[in-house]
């Protein structure tokens, strides 16, 4: 088993940042890489970014690039979402997840744990 930890939500104005991180515990060598997705009241869950534990590669949702930066910490098993230039549109509930595929990562399909979630909301 995998056990994720998400924390870092809160309430900012736009233009503001946040920055969410994910702990990672348990069967942690079983992770082959960490995405975020999100979900706003009323709409599917959608890909946000994911970011590969060996090599660092990153991946994100042509809604947050440039805007947004996910990296790791390997040595504390724990995955960051830098998230700036924030806009009322990026509120939502947001959940880390570990997949164990090697292919495709920005499917929800690709995770098998996942986290509670953590509540970011953006004011205008």
């Amino acid at each position: 088993q995998v056990q994720l930890v998400e924390s870092g939500g809160g309430l900012v104005q736009a233009g503001g940042s946040l920055r969410l991180s994910c702990v990672v515990s348990g069967r942690t060598f079983a992770s082959v890489a960490m995405g975020w997705f999100r979900q706003a009241p009323g709409k599917e869950r959608e890909f946000v970014a994911a970011i590969r534990w060996r090599n660092g590669n990153t991946y994100y949702a042509d809604s947050v690039k440039g805007r947004f930066t996910v990296s790791r910490d390997s040595a504390k098993n724990t995955v960051f979402l830098q998230m700036n230039s924030l806009k009322p549109e990026d509120t939502a509930v947001y959940y880390c997840a570990a997949s164990q595929r090697t292919g495709a990562i920005q499917a929800g399909e690709a995770y098998g744990y996942w986290g509670q979630g953590t509540q970011v909301t953006v004011s205008s």
